[in-house]
């Protein structure tokens, strides 16, 4: 689970110098001579074409859930456009969101390979923070890790495709389960690292899922369930190890969240797909169909699915016809 995602943390450096991509990719390969940020509403994408690199969406609590799709600098309002056809072509370049270098893969959604396996939001202690090893003297960038990891973060409950449990930072809530395509969320814990809160995850996943099945989730929504007598039963099932961490690390620091209350999220879907097919835009670089709703991360097609926080880095035109 990583709190906040990576892309996102480098594409805000990037844009206070210049742009996410304009400073190093203009550099290389002249992209783009200029941008200005653009907002489509639902009244003006029925004709429109828009093309940048795809970032994770959009998101906002509401009644139900508001999604933009993000390209580069332009977002495009996708609830209206349900019910229309779509389509998304990968125009053939993927440029790394931290340095803008071109490259022919994307790893860990949205970097090069040299900036893989030399930043620290790429580490493997960001999939797995309770192998975290900066007490060790080996964290990929110290300083990095002092402001994204030694921050208060959250261990949480989720009804996504079932019940699970999660971490996320103090500040992505409740992004964090809209991205999972999760209808419910509660709090349990609040701490004061990151790598506590893997401690607890570690902790609790003994007796509760840690991962979202995602194909149950795109075809349809989980049954309502009581987060908070789950919460107490886990808790209970757990009592020992958590114990032992409270003794470690104190009570101030693992915050038990009793009074915390279940955050409810309806998503805009008009109709799951009975099967899930997912496209792959390495293998099939155009996509289309009519636009069945939106879950997670997912746009949902009458042809099939796309992730599209998998394709962050990818440049694509988007149309509506």
């Amino acid at each position: 689970s990583i709190p906040l995602h990576a892309g996102h943390h480098c594409l805000r450096r990037v844009n206070a110098k210049a742009s996410a991509y304009g400073l190093c990719a203009a550099k290389k390969s002249s992209l783009r001579a200029s941008r200005s940020e653009s907002n489509y509403s639902v009244e003006r994408i029925m004709e429109l074409k828009v093309s940048g690199h795809l970032t994770k969406m959009d998101v906002k609590l509401d009644a139900t859930v508001s999604y933009q799709l993000s390209l580069d600098d332009k977002r495009v309002s996708l609830n209206g456009v349900i019910g229309e056809h779509i389509s998304i072509e990968h125009l053939g370049d993927i440029h790394c969101v931290h340095c803008g270098r071109r490259s022919k893969k994307s790893f860990s959604q949205g970097y090069c390979y040299p900036c893989f396996i030399k930043l620290p939001q790429c580490d493997t202690c960001i999939m797995s923070p309770e192998k975290c090893h900066f007490h060790q003297g080996t964290c990929r960038d110290p300083e990095w890790g002092e402001k994204y990891c030694f921050t208060d973060h959250f261990v949480y409950l989720a009804n996504s495709s079932g019940v699970k449990v999660g971490i996320t930072r103090g500040d992505q809530l409740p992004t964090r389960w809209i991205d999972q395509g999760a209808t419910q969320g509660l709090p349990i814990f609040r701490v004061q690292t990151r790598y506590q809160a893997g401690l607890i995850e570690d902790c609790l996943r003994e007796h509760v899922a840690d991962k979202t099945h995602w194909q149950r989730m795109l075809k349809g929504n989980a049954e309502p369930v009581d987060l908070p007598a789950i919460r107490d039963e886990l808790m209970a099932k757990s009592e020992s190890g958590l114990e032992f961490l409270e003794q470690e690390f104190g009570l101030q620091a693992l915050q038990r969240l009793y009074s915390a209350t279940t955050t409810e999220i309806n998503f805009p879907v008009h109709e799951f797909p009975e099967k899930v097919k997912s496209f792959n835009l390495d293998k099939q670089p155009l996509v289309g169909g009519v636009l069945k709703g939106i879950k997670g991360q997912y746009l949902i097609l009458d042809t099939g699915v796309i992730n599209i926080r998998k394709y962050t880095a990818y440049n694509v035109e988007f149309s509506v016809n």
